[in-house]
């Protein structure tokens, strides 16, 4: 295609797009309004032949700055950077979170009860920690100042509570994205964790010494435990679009609960950064234990409140967690 001629071509529409754009800042008259939004799809997709066909840097330019003054005056005033952020943690994260609680919550109290029973066979039964160690190796994990204990101090804070966000995080990414394989994934993830809490609690209390394991393990392990809770119930439930879509077909299932899972995934990281925190420089300190539980226990009724009442409000108002509709139904020519 020759490029002069394109230009001759189209030229028309081109300038009577500007001319239009000129006068955007006083109130348009609906058919210009309609004209306004048809030259700027029209010259969209010049900008894409021309692009594609036959490059020219002039006329790309051109064309960009044309088609970016329009998309300006379409789409509206572009949202500031600190509005977005700002929403996203009072509106579509809080959201997200509150309307998959039936999965998370139920995810949550099958671990505690599975654990708990799995703990207190480990626990009353010394066949079963002969199983699990040699009785020296577990005399060294157990007593004071034991592998248990020596865990939360082995790096300084700030290493060892980086390390423990990334891990944390790591974990609760493969919840959330893996629940597509028909939630398999994280119900396997649950379970291993489950599996290593329960051998520490056990071998603990049959140490006579769970109190101090639980002492060391509240501070942090109530927020880190629920953020992997949530994303594993998250994870599952966009799991569960690909078994039983709805009334929706399965991509436009699939594609809603993913854009979720990625609001889920991005507000976790900031819930997981404050349990790294707690484990790193709250769990090893010399502070009373009561000190250390009761902040633990307060992070974590902090979160069930910032989900329960900023989410349920945020949902109420029909918010999903999903993107704006605007930006899911934004579509651009790419060809004439």
């Amino acid at each position: 295609m020759d490029l002069d001629v394109f230009i001759e071509r189209h030229r028309a529409s081109w300038q009577r797009l500007d001319q239009l754009l000129q006068r955007s800042g006083r109130r348009l008259t609906g058919p210009e309004a309609d004209e306004l939004i048809e030259l700027y799809q029209r010259v969209t997709t010049h900008l894409s032949t021309v692009r594609s066909q036959m490059p020219d840097v002039a006329t790309v330019e051109r064309l960009s700055a044309l088609v970016a003054r329009a998309r300006a005056v379409v789409t509206g005033t572009h949202t500031p950077a600190w509005r977005v952020f700002t929403r996203f943690f009072t509106h579509r994260f809080p959201a997200a979170v509150y309307l998959g609680r039936r999965w998370w919550v139920t995810a949550g109290v099958v671990f505690y009860l599975l654990t708990g029973l799995m703990a207190a066979w480990i626990a009353g039964n010394p066949d079963v920690q002969a199983t699990i160690a040699a009785p020296d190796e577990l005399r060294e994990m157990t007593r004071a100042g034991g592998g248990y204990e020596a865990y939360y101090s082995s790096d300084p804070a700030g290493s060892f509570a980086a390390k423990v966000w990334t891990n944390n995080a790591w974990v609760a990414a493969a919840c959330l994205l893996l629940g597509v394989l028909f939630a398999l994934p994280p119900i396997y993830l649950l379970f291993t964790n489950a599996l290593n809490l329960a051998v520490g609690v056990g071998l603990m209390f049959g140490a006579g010494r769970g109190d101090v394991f639980l002492g060391l393990l509240a501070p942090h392990g109530l927020l880190e435990l629920t953020a992997v809770f949530v994303a594993a119930g998250i994870g599952m439930r966009l799991g569960w679009q690909v078994i039983d879509p709805g009334p929706r077909t399965r991509a436009a299932a699939l594609a809603a609960e993913g854009r979720s899972v990625v609001a889920v995934a991005l507000g976790l990281v900031v819930v997981l950064l404050v349990s790294g925190v707690l484990e790193g420089f709250v769990t090893p300190s010399g502070w009373p234990t009561w000190a250390r539980v009761g902040i633990g226990v307060a992070a974590e009724v902090l979160f069930l409140l910032y989900v329960f009442v900023v989410g349920r409000r945020a949902a109420r108002q029909g918010e999903t967690g999903d993107v704006a509709a605007s930006e899911r139904d934004d579509v651009v020519p790419v060809s004439v």
